[in-house]
């Protein structure tokens, strides 16, 4: 597979911290390709290290040993700021707790990865394109609320309107149905890959969730911070 089809690239990951009882090892050796487009999974119990792997390939983290290569890009030779910069060019991200800022309304909150990005060229255009992915995610009556005044499924949609809004490359979610009901996390579990198909975006997903873990085309499963 040329690295020019590559949306990342894993190479031998450890992750080590210390401990009162020395050094504990949360990762070993993981090493594993996503092809630009695909949709993986990333599967395993509470504790195997599926938080931290994805916190190493967003470069929110870094190795004890091992590299994460995004788009091409070795994140081991990037500095804090420039991690971030990469971040912001390539990636979005949904969290299981949504992550929404409680004093901005939903339509607020979407535009706001648009304006740090300087997306666009005035308020108004970047407005137009939150709006235009509210209404995408069934959300154009609620725009004008805010996160405490929306249901849990409501919350996850504007967080995935705004993850999407930006046209990521690589979207990352970290058990994205983790807090919904069985209904309301197959109605996210089918916005995420309608809005996968129209962008053409690769996925990552963190995921104790089988039906969202079946829709990948492929999964990684963690046992004990290990590849099984």
């Amino acid at each position: 597979m040329r690295a020019m089809n590559l949306a990342i690239e894993a190479e031998n990951l450890c992750k080590e911290v210390a401990s009162g009882d020395g050094v504990l090892n949360i990762l070993h050796e993981i090493s594993f390709r996503i092809a630009v487009g695909e949709a993986v999974a990333v599967v395993g119990a509470s504790g195997s290290g599926k938080s931290t792997l994805l916190s190493l390939l967003a470069g929110l983290d870094l190795p004890s040993r091992g590299r994460v290569l995004l788009d091409g890009q070795d994140l081991s030779g990037l500095d804090e700021d420039a991690r971030a910069a990469l971040r912001g060019r390539l990636l979005g991200f949904v969290f299981q707790s949504f992550q929404l800022l409680p004093t901005l309304t939903a339509l607020e909150n979407v535009m706001l990865p648009l304006e740090l990005m300087a997306l666009h060229k005035d308020q108004a255009e970047a407005q137009a394109t939150a709006e235009e992915m509210l209404a995408r995610v069934g959300l154009t009556d609620r725009r004008g609320h805010y996160p405490k005044h929306l249901s849990g499924g409501e919350q996850q949609r504007v967080a995935l309107a705004r993850a999407f809004a930006v046209k990521p490359k690589l979207l990352l979610a970290d058990e994205p149905t983790g807090n919904l009901d069985v209904a309301t996390g197959s109605q996210i579990i089918d916005l995420i890959f309608a809005l996968n198909a129209e962008q053409g975006t690769t996925l990552l997903l963190v995921t104790h969730d089988e039906a969202l873990a079946g829709r990948c085309g492929r999964q990684l499963r963690l046992v004990g911070g290990r590849l099984a």
